[in-house]
């Protein structure tokens, strides 16, 4: 079964946002579907999108499990912008949750070294 996955997160300010997401990610949108939305293909079938939805924004809360953990947050702290929690489960994961002007939760979360 093929699938694919679009994750949306609303924003009030899609300007800001779309800044924002650019430094976190590290690159401009694959795509703008329109002027409100841009969408980032993280991995092949599986996307990330910011939409202006002022009266959604801020509730989003995702979670992208990298194999180069320690790379990805060390070029996004390079970008300026660093975690608002860091955490390590019992179980040796790793997990650090980025918000952005709106409050919305990405996290990245990575194996035990």
């Amino acid at each position: 079964m093929a699938l694919d996955l679009f994750a949306g997160i609303p924003v009030s300010d899609f300007a800001a946002a779309l800044k924002w997401y650019e430094r976190l990610l590290g690159d401009p949108p694959t795509f703008f579907p329109h002027d409100a939305e841009a969408v980032w293909e993280l991995a092949e079938h599986r996307y990330l999108y910011i939409e202006h939805l002022p009266e959604r924004a801020g509730h989003a809360m995702h979670t992208i499990f990298l194999d180069d953990f320690d790379a990805r947050t060390a070029q996004i702290s390079e970008r300026g912008l660093e975690p608002a929690t860091s955490e390590t489960y019992s179980n040796g994961v790793r997990k650090a949750t980025y918000r952005d002007p709106d409050g919305n939760e990405i996290g990245f979360g990575g194996a035990p070294v």
